[in-house]
């Protein structure tokens, strides 16, 4: 099963194993090229302040577009994987993690047009991606009229809506 147009998110504020941000994000689409996900199209890498604390360092997002024979359920323990072998730390009471700095955050953003909705598990799209400008203005400038399953608005629309990172913007190159 080929899941169409997959939408995966990718965020970090910590130095990571693997060098500056550009090269945390290579590292990234190597492993999930080694996990049979086909990286299709990356966006720029995005800079934005902390969320909640914009004390904490700025984040660096990107958002990719991939392909795999992966059933959503496998791809997010694959991207969960990849975070813990970045350092990242999953603690049992997430509820104290939620919004702190990180070496790296992966985020199945959308999956096809599937709606996924388990309490206390995987949701499909991503709850909270519509509302975050360092997720819109990434998946915007990769296919600005992918339409959300949901709200039925395209990125391009929702990008203009956002109520969480509107500092965020693309760096160069």
């Amino acid at each position: 099963m080929d899941g169409g147009k997959i939408y995966i998110a990718y965020g970090a504020n910590l130095p990571g194993r693997h060098g500056n941000q550009s090269q945390e994000l290579a590292h990234v689409v190597k492993r999930l090229r080694e996990f049979d996900v086909r990286v299709e199209h990356i966006s720029k890498l995005w800079r934005s302040k902390a969320w909640p604390n914009p004390d904490d360092p700025p984040f660096y997002n990107a958002v990719f577009r991939v392909s795999t024979d992966h059933l959503p359920y496998d791809l997010l323990k694959i991207l969960h994987r990849i975070e813990v072998e970045a350092g990242r730390i999953r603690d049992v009471n997430l509820s104290d993690m939620k919004n702190t700095p990180r070496v790296l955050d992966l985020d199945l953003i959308a999956y096809s047009d599937e709606v996924i909705n388990e309490p206390g598990g995987i949701q499909l799209p991503h709850p909270r991606a519509h509302e975050r400008g360092f997720v819109m203005g990434p998946l915007a400038e990769i296919d600005p009229e992918w339409l959300h399953p949901i709200l039925k608005q395209t990125a391009r629309e929702l990008v203009l809506k956002v109520t969480v990172g509107v500092d965020a913007y693309p760096l160069e190159g």
